[in-house]
């Protein structure tokens, strides 16, 4: 049996230890002594120091007054809730960052000024050159953007068309036969001004009378001028404007913006009336709101086919500086089907079709790589 140090005589006594029996060695028993000496003195209160003092008392009287700094209490959870913080605003941060992440990935182009250099939006919204020649193709797909009022023309391949006049641009001029090139400059700027009195001038599609377009037109071909006037007086069925003119009840829609896309191109070769004749093949789009209700915006699409001639008025009568119309044609996307009220009526998503259902040939509105359909059915379009 082990002897134990007698009562009063452990380390904690005042009186010190004394070793006990020789069962345990000596060098042993001092270093358990001067351990349990240590112990004693580190675990012993001290008096706080008097600047100590003055801190905590600080302190107290802040936290009475509700002016404690956060977390005074709690020691090193300050600086862990500051970083608790941070990574939670990352978390929160980090979603929408990492999902950028991934979009820009799968598509480099949406960052401003394409910085990995893949002509992305740049060359996407550059504008389109020159139409010179039928296209061989129609234009490619365009992302599935919805149009808005700051962005009419979003998914739309006419985004990479030039605004309204800087769309139809006079081909180089040259003499035909006997034709000088006065004589056919004078024509192609003729063309143009029918073009645009007619499909681009604000007054006229917003239902006005297209009097700058009709001022083009030989006043000498009375059948064609009564007809127009029938038409833009009285429209029906047999008379429509719309066959030529461009125009919208301003009671039911009103443009978005002042921007009518434009794309095509002029020729032109002698003509059978000792002049010139032009052709212009023109395709216009116009983004519209309805003029009460939500706010939707939607597109339609004109293509023109013109044929005119500036004749010789030396040896036909014809009326100097105006043009005979000898044909037109059209072709237009996203308006409702047999409704010959004189105006365009495009159709919204968020509602049903208005006119007949189409029973014609489903097209691509955008597409002027083919001819204009001769068929007289309403058909349906593949996009606005």
């Amino acid at each position: 049996m082990t002897d134990r140090p007698s009562e009063g005589s452990g380390p904690g006594s005042e009186q010190g230890a004394e070793p006990p029996s020789s069962s345990i060695p000596d060098d042993e028993w001092e270093q358990f002594v001067r351990n349990s000496e240590r112990d004693i003195h580190t675990s012993a209160p001290k008096e706080p120091s008097a600047r100590a003092r003055m801190v905590t008392e600080r302190l107290r009287q802040q936290e009475a007054r509700g002016e404690s700094p956060p977390g005074w209490r709690t020691g090193p959870a300050v600086m862990n809730g500051r970083a608790e913080r941070r990574r939670k605003l990352w978390a929160v941060l980090g979603v929408p960052v990492a999902v950028a992440v991934v979009v820009v990935a799968l598509k480099p182009s949406l960052l401003p000024g394409d910085p990995f250099g893949t002509g992305g939006p740049r060359a996407a919204a550059s504008p389109l050159p020159v139409e010179t020649a039928a296209p061989t193709a129609a234009p490619g797909a365009s992302d599935p953007e919805t149009p808005t009022l700051d962005k009419p023309f979003a998914g739309s391949p006419a985004l990479r068309w030039a605004d309204g006049e800087a769309g139809i641009v006079l081909p180089e001029v040259k003499a035909v036969g006997s034709v000088p090139e006065e004589r056919v400059r004078q024509a192609l700027k003729l063309t143009k001004k029918l073009l645009v009195g007619a499909n681009l001038d604000p007054k006229a599609v917003r239902g006005a009378r297209p009097e700058a377009a009709l001022s083009v037109l030989d006043p000498k071909q009375p059948e064609l001028l009564d007809e127009l006037d029938t038409a833009l007086r009285s429209p029906g069925e047999k008379h429509d404007p719309v066959t030529l003119f461009s125009r919208f009840d301003p009671d039911e829609v009103s443009p978005v913006g002042d921007v009518i896309k434009t794309r095509g191109r002029m020729t032109f070769k002698k003509g059978s009336h000792g002049g010139v004749a032009v052709r212009a093949d023109y395709t216009f789009v116009y983004p519209v709101v309805r003029a009460d209700g939500p706010v939707e915006v939607t597109r339609t699409i004109v293509r023109r086919v013109l044929d005119v001639e500036l004749a010789d008025p030396a040896r036909y009568e014809v009326t100097p500086g105006r043009l005979l119309l000898l044909e037109y044609d059209q072709e237009i996307g996203n308006s409702s089907c047999d409704v010959h009220d004189g105006y365009l009526h495009p159709e919204f998503s968020s509602s049903g079709p208005t006119g007949a259902p189409p029973s014609g040939p489903t097209t691509d509105p955008y597409d002027r790589s083919r001819d204009i359909d001769d068929s007289d059915d309403c058909g349906t379009v593949t996009r606005t």
